[in-house]
């Protein structure tokens, strides 16, 4: 059965096929004394790291995992440390050899960014993803959902600027829900929550980055009229406002965000906290086996079951289902989930934004609240910001040229990671 026929059937009816195509037999014995202490051991480590130390730590499991190498002999330089993949490697050169950088200072003023929507096409994807891996020290945790990429590229140069990821937005997110006046059943049950989204990668190359606070321009353009028609056309719903989080909040060393004092871009205050610490690879894989046998009709409905739209039938099911597998396995909280919070910024794009979200008018009655075309955005982002930001680098002898891309990442062991890049996360 075709994958968009089997989510249109009832959830029934889907539990039955699911059984008959998984029989009890067929799922692997996992011994719950040995993966509650190997959850135990893979946590205690983690749970010990600084929140840069544990950022950057996910960063390199995310690309020894997704990014597999091996030893090669090479004619000329003797054994190398070589990807497996030849595409992964070709998107890597092909990205780290079209990095905008200035021949002159006020190159910047020449820019004409662009978006360019990857989701379609196998070669942008794979860039896509090559720009996200190595130009930021965050992991990139793959968004259940709607999920639109886009590489932003200079028009005149053709060079890549950055990348950007639009997708579903946090269903409860209590400081913006407050400011809107939201009610969970309004935003789950009357699907109001299709009318927002959440920027969840915001990454500038670099020197963009630092020079010229390119992440000021990405989070600008993440409420651009191209991504609003991009919005439109792939889902069928007006964007009518951005949610995005800082990667630090109130831990971070100057207490200050990218989007802080950011023009359109509302400070709505901190997440209740908490951070959840991850097990490895091989521990989470673990925990789904175990889920499967001890809990199935749970394990179906997180990782089996899904809506005529063909998402997953629960919603954020992959928290959800770790939540429940620790509690069942009596993990100490405090292994868990650190108190790290984030920042929360909020961009409503209609003056009555919040009222359409509460259902109180109807969408005809939307009023713009501020030109979201990419030139104005652009233009706001060079006057405003990046003259500003260049200007004091240049004062103050602090102007840099380093790219800073992570395509080493993949040849090192975790304590030369550490050594290398501890000083640069979330830089």
């Amino acid at each position: 059965m075709k994958k968009s026929d089997y989510a249109k059937l009832d959830i029934e009816d889907q539990w039955k096929i699911w059984k008959e195509q998984n029989p009890a037999e067929s799922f692997k014995n996992i011994v719950t004394d040995e993966l509650r202490e190997k959850l135990i051991a893979d946590l205690s480590v983690v749970n010990k790291m600084t929140v840069a130390e544990y950022t950057l730590y996910q960063k390199w499991c995310e690309v020894q995992e997704k990014y597999p190498a091996e030893m090669v002999n090479t004619l000329f330089e003797g054994p190398q440390i070589m990807l497996k993949d030849d595409d992964q490697a070709r998107y890597i050169r092909n990205v780290k050899n079209n990095i905008w950088v200035p021949e002159s200072i006020d190159d910047y003023q020449n820019l004409k960014p662009v978006l360019v929507h990857c989701n379609k096409d196998s070669e942008l994807a794979g860039m896509w993803n090559a720009i996200r891996v190595f130009s930021s020290t965050m992991k990139n945790n793959n968004n259940i959902g709607r999920n639109m990429n886009f590489i932003v590229k200079d028009e005149v140069t053709d060079k890549f600027l950055g990348v950007i990821c639009i997708s579903s937005d946090f269903l409860d997110l209590t400081p913006r829900d407050n400011y809107i006046g939201w009610s969970r059943e309004k935003k789950t049950q009357g699907g109001m929550i299709n009318y927002s989204a959440i920027g969840s990668t915001i990454v500038p190359l670099q020197p963009l980055g630092f020079n010229y606070v390119g992440g000021k321009l990405l989070a600008l353009l993440c409420l651009s009229d191209t991504v609003q028609d991009t919005w439109k056309r792939e889902y069928g719903d007006t964007l009518v406002s951005v949610t995005t989080t800082s990667l630090y909040g109130k831990d971070k060393a100057g207490g200050l965000s990218q989007y802080d004092n950011l023009k359109h871009w509302k400070k709505m205050g901190y997440s209740s906290g908490s951070v959840s610490y991850e097990a490895t690879k091989s521990t989470v894989y673990m925990i789904r086996e175990w889920l499967k046998i001890n809990y199935t009709r749970k394990y179906f409905e997180w990782y089996a079951a899904s809506k005529p739209t063909g998402q997953p039938y629960k919603r954020d099911h992959r928290n959800r289902s770790f939540t429940f597998a620790y509690s069942q396995l009596g993990i100490d909280k405090d292994l868990i989930k650190s108190a790290h919070q984030r920042g929360i910024y909020y961009s409503p794009l209609y003056t009555n934004t919040c009222e359409f979200l509460r259902g109180e008018i109807s969408e005809d009655k939307l009023e713009k609240s501020f030109d979201t075309s990419t030139d104005y955005l652009v233009g706001l982002w060079k006057d405003k910001y990046a003259r500003k930001r260049i200007s004091s680098l240049i004062k103050n002898d602090r102007v840099s040229s380093e790219t800073l891309f992570y395509d080493d990442l993949y040849k090192m062991t975790w304590e030369e990671t550490k050594e290398k890049y501890l000083t640069q996360v979330g830089r």
